[in-house]
């Protein structure tokens, strides 16, 4: 089958790999028929993200058909020609953590577990096309996908509408709303997102539902801009307004309620001179991202707020202001995002109508051009805020 293989720091390739078997009588093979490149898997790309190795598969947003379906998983209730969703982790449903609804860190689904121990003093779960820490399992950037603890992971979905309609259903759509939903937005809140991609979007959106009174989205690229005004949130082009200040007079002079990081590891500076510094130190090993969201949600926030962080990060971050979270009362909130904890809720929505995440689509492309699509999102290039890969 064809998929898109991780060889190298920015060498992306389509190639012919074995198609996957079923391995465990828990496992499920899915017929792909849409996936997406995500925002985190640039940090794969970029070199970011520790223990990729050549050959290993890309993706964890992706959704199909089951077509094999080992004996556990079928009397568990999943059935050949069920129409899934895949969530970009996979959870076995009885572990301390999955029964307390912490999907994202199951204790059974990492078969690389001492390794995230290793890098984070305990085990997350096992993530699809995530790297070794995660457990090394082959992504969704392909034709078709071996799923681990299938019955337990799946998201069944109508065999009725467009892939697109339920796709982010993965990943970004329910990382917007627990972004939002750590946020613990009260009906006065004034509510910040730093970044406009999908996940920022979807946050801005999330925070929207979930009752702000008002949603201020940051962001230098005119095209994520304007989707975050057309939901209905006031901007900041940081480009041409400096953040903290610009907050500062929007908000009273306290700071938002409510700063929500939707950047991550491979934030800009604030100025070129930041920008070198952070640069300088991830080049000299002393920090490995670039941790300038983070740091302005933390110094904007009005005292005893609230910031919550779904941006990825993976290793050291330099300059975090704990004077400031702690003088200020903050509160800190982050993690991977718990899909199923939030699956059924929006799967109802998206089935009534009372969310279109069609929005966020600007590409659709073959799977082939993958490694091209790679670029030209990473690059932002031809207006580009999602691309949906068809295999």
């Amino acid at each position: 089958m064809k998929a898109i293989c991780w060889q190298g720091k920015k060498d992306l390739r389509c190639e012919e790999v074995p198609d996957p078997i079923i391995e465990d009588p828990r496992d499920a093979v899915i017929r792909v028929t849409s996936t997406c490149i995500c925002g985190s898997d640039l940090h794969l790309m970029n070199g970011f993200v520790p223990t990729m190795c050549a050959g290993d598969v890309m993706g964890h947003e992706s959704m199909g058909e089951v077509v094999e379906v080992g004996a556990e998983a079928r009397a568990q209730g999943l059935s050949v020609g069920d129409r899934v969703v895949v969530p970009f982790q996979m959870t076995c449903g009885a572990c301390e953590q999955c029964q307390a609804g912490n999907y994202s860190v199951c204790q059974t689904t990492n078969r690389n577990a001492d390794l995230a121990k290793a890098f984070f003093g305990d085990t997350t779960a096992g993530l699809f096309g995530y790297s070794h820490i995660t457990g090394g399992y082959a992504g969704g950037q392909a034709e078709y996908l071996r799923t681990p603890y299938a019955a337990t992971s799946l998201i069944k979905v109508p065999k009725a509408g467009v892939d697109e309609k339920y796709l982010f259903l993965s990943d970004i759509l329910p990382t917007g709303w627990q972004a939002a939903a750590f946020a613990d937005i009260q009906p006065t809140d004034t509510v910040a997102v730093w970044g406009c991609g999908p996940v920022g979007l979807f946050t801005v959106l999330s925070a929207i539902l979930q009752g702000a009174r008002r949603v201020i989205a940051i962001d230098d690229v005119p095209e994520r801009l304007a989707m975050a005004r057309q939901l209905g949130a006031e901007v900041i082009d940081r480009s041409q307004a400096k953040v903290l200040p610009t907050l500062k007079e929007m908000t009273g002079g306290h700071g938002p309620e409510k700063c929500i990081d939707a950047v991550g590891i491979e934030a800009h500076g604030p100025t070129p001179l930041l920008e070198l510094i952070d640069r300088a130190q991830t080049a000299l090993k002393l920090e490995t991202e670039r941790p300038v969201a983070l740091r302005e949600a933390i110094m904007a926030c009005k005292a005893a707020g609230t910031v919550s962080v779904p941006g990825v990060y993976g290793g050291l971050s330099n300059m975090i202001p704990m004077g400031a979270l702690m003088n200020k009362g903050l509160t800190l909130r982050t993690g991977q995002t718990h899909v199923r904890r939030w699956s059924d809720d929006l799967l109802r929505r998206l089935d009534e109508g009372e969310i279109d995440p069609t929005f966020l689509i600007t590409h659709t492309e073959p799977l082939g051009r993958g490694p091209e699509m790679y670029d030209t999102f990473a690059e932002k290039r031809d207006g580009c805020v999602k691309v949906v890969l068809k295999p």
